[in-house]
């Protein structure tokens, strides 16, 4: 065997191997999770823009692929929501349960489905922007909120452009 003959062989070995272990490099995926996330003091509202901490009643997020949108309240959430173009097959959408969170400090471990929630309208809570829509796991208490406050009880479904146009309450923050 000639030395060109093995030196050939030696390249062609080296270039397979080579080959081989970038074929095995593959890069990592960035992992997705669609779970809620936590509020933090910075973020801001995707719509307003407006720093979301600080503000009374429960809050809203999309959580994508593409990344987290966050929300100053329920209504601006929905309203953004009802755009068509924002539609998106892996968005998930979440506000916070007020029957287990307290109004002016909303607990982001009580982060539920925004489709699967009972919301009530008309209320005089505070809130953020606009009308107030106070989101609940459960019909039982969103029932008892209209009891002691007034204001009626709509599922996701049945919140339009005409329920987040109503006049705010005379107590809403801004």
């Amino acid at each position: 065997m000639s030395t060109l003959y093995l030196t050939t062989v030696r390249a062609v070995a080296g270039l397979m191997v080579c080959l081989l272990l970038a074929a095995c490099d593959k890069p990592e995926q960035a992992s997705y999770s669609d779970a809620p996330t936590a509020f933090h003091p910075s973020d801001e509202c995707h719509v307003c823009g407006m720093i979301i901490d600080g503000f009374p009643g429960p809050k809203g997020e999309v959580v994508e692929r593409s990344g987290v949108k966050k929300f100053c309240s329920t209504a601006e959430m929905i309203g953004w929501w009802l755009q068509p173009e924002n539609h998106h097959g892996d968005a998930r959408l979440y506000v916070h349960d007020m029957g287990r969170s307290p109004w002016n400090a909303p607990d982001d471990s009580h982060l539920i489905d925004a489709r699967d929630a009972f919301y009530v309208v008309g209320t005089r809570l505070k809130g953020a922007m606009g009308v107030v829509l106070a989101s609940f796991s459960t019909q039982q208490a969103a029932e008892k909120l209209v009891a002691e406050q007034g204001g009626r009880v709509l599922r996701f479904s049945e919140i339009d452009q005409a329920v987040l146009q109503q006049p705010a309450m005379s107590h809403s923050t801004h």
